[in-house]
This record gives structure tokens, C-alpha cells and sequence, in this order.
């Protein structure tokens, strides 16, 4: 199986250009969705995301909705903890690839990651 690896230096998750996501008002709550909406730059990434560095600057203080816990996706999608592997999976896949192209390096080193941690469990 194989299981959901976070990878440095790839931020397309910090990409929170709401046009990309029209049905954030469903899984955030009304506070939370103006949080999330606060984060937005002018360039529709979030303003805690140094580009150059390709790093959160608030990471160990970021917003629930940033972080990938049971809980959280629990709360958010109706996610189990035994989806959440694969939910993780196909959530980064597509986000990867709608930010940076499905032939970008950011997928290539996720999808080997993925697969390396599939290769040590």
C-alpha cells in the first residue's frame, strides 16, 4: 500500500487561489473561510509562503485546514482514518499537477516518495 509522504520544497498545496477551489465554503467552517481567505495573495499564493525557499513561514503554527490529520480530514471531508492515506494521495496528485503540470518535477519526486514509503513498509 501505498502511503501519503508530504515532500520539501513543493508548496503546491499553498497555492490557495480560492477560483481554484469553489467549494471551500463546504468543508471550512465560516471562521475558517475567512482565515483561509486572509492567507491569499495578490498572486494567489499563501502570503506565509516564501517562494523563494519554497517553505511555509508559519509552519509549526499553521491553520488546522493546512495540516494533514485525521481529525482534520475527519472534520473536513468525512474522511475515516483509513481513507486518509489515499485521500492524501489523490488530494497532493491533483493539486500538484493543477499548480505545477502533471509532467512537473514537484509530481515526479511525490510519486517517488509515495512509492519509496511504499517500498519500506
Amino acid at each position: 500500500m501505498a502511503n501519503w509522504q508530504c515532500i520539501q520544497g513543493c508548496g503546491a498545496c499553498c497555492h490557495l487561489d480560492p477560483s481554484d477551489r469553489p467549494d471551500l465554503d463546504q468543508y471550512l467552517t465560516a471562521p475558517e473561510l475567512e482565515h483561509y481567505l486572509s492567507l491569499v495573495g495578490e498572486d494567489g499564493w499563501c502570503i506565509n509562503y516564501d517562494q523563494a525557499s519554497r517553505r511555509c513561514q508559519i509552519y509549526d503554527t499553521r491553520p488546522d485546514f493546512c495540516r494533514v490529520h485525521p481529525d482534520t480530514f475527519g472534520r473536513m471531508f468525512g474522511i475515516t482514518p483509513d481513507e486518509l492515506n489515499d485521500f492524501a494521495i489523490d488530494c497532493c496528485e491533483q493539486q500538484i499537477e493543477g499548480v505545477y503540470g502533471n509532467q512537473s518535477d514537484e509530481l515526479t519526486r511525490f510519486v517517488a516518495a509515495v512509492e519509496a514509503a511504499d517500498d519500506s513498509a
